[in-house]
């Protein structure tokens, strides 16, 4: 009951923040109608996020963020990337997509020395239409497309946004191909990998993918395809697995 007051009074509320030192402390806009963690301080917000940017991003890489929420591992990413690197913010929830518009502008208003951040409000998924984008009841990171299952913390839908759906190889043909991609996009992890092949096959970045267990035969399946090993990515050191994990990292067989 307390929980689900939070999130009633959080709808709405914008927060200035700044990353940890390691990300060089640039400024975003955050909402604890995404999640309630952005009430707490932003160096307890999400380890995971900040360990694996730290981990994958490397100067000059080319990063895309898809389910990027309000942008957290995007921004990670562009300070880490450096001015010579790119990043790529894919997020379909209009309102989340305009703070993280609004956290890029400031960075280059105030010139900040980073990667330019990108912000494509779409969905992703394995073919161009027109769906619909179910805007959860509680926290917004749990936002989901209709053909999706969605997660146990929605709490249902509590409107419905259109939004448009495009491929992840149609947009190797307008951006810089990635050499790191994430991947959160709430049960449709499957139709997004889909939509992929020819940036699995050319591209070939290291990938951290969030994968329901209902998903994993699935994506592991694609995974091996396209010659990717996969790693438990919440354990460190990563081990290799046979099966994809709740959190999973898959690289390249010749770059493993």
């Amino acid at each position: 009951m307390i929980r689900r007051l939070a999130e009633r009074l959080s709808r709405g509320i914008v927060l200035r923040r700044r990353l940890p030192a390691r990300f060089k402390r640039l400024p975003l806009y955050v909402t604890p109608e995404a999640s309630l963690r952005y009430w707490r301080s932003m160096s307890q917000v999400d380890p995971m996020i900040y360990d694996m940017a730290a981990e994958l991003v490397k100067p000059g890489s080319v990063v895309w963020d898809v389910g990027a929420n309000v942008g957290l591992f995007s921004f990670c990413a562009a300070a880490l990337a450096g001015p010579s690197g790119f990043v790529l913010a894919v997020e379909p929830d209009l309102w989340l997509a305009n703070l993280v518009s609004r956290s890029s502008q400031r960075l280059t208003t105030e010139r900040y020395e980073c990667s330019r951040v990108a912000v494509l409000c779409a969905a992703i998924s394995d073919s161009f239409r027109v769906s619909e984008l179910q805007i959860a009841a509680r926290e917004r990171a749990s936002n989901y497309l209709r053909e999706a299952s969605g997660s146990t913390q929605t709490g249902g839908p509590r409107r419905i946004q259109p939004t448009i759906c495009m491929t992840l190889d149609s947009l190797l043909d307008r951006f810089p191909a990635p050499s790191v991609l994430k991947i959160d996009t709430e049960a449709h992890e499957v139709a997004v990998l889909r939509g992929a092949q020819r940036l699995l096959h050319s591209a070939r970045p290291a990938i951290w993918c969030e994968v329901l267990p209902e998903n994993a035969e699935d994506v592991t399946g694609l995974f091996h395809t396209a010659d990717y090993e996969l790693y438990g990515a919440q354990t460190q050191p990563h081990p290799p697995i046979k099966r994809a994990w709740f959190h999973t990292l898959a690289l390249p067989s010749q770059a493993a």
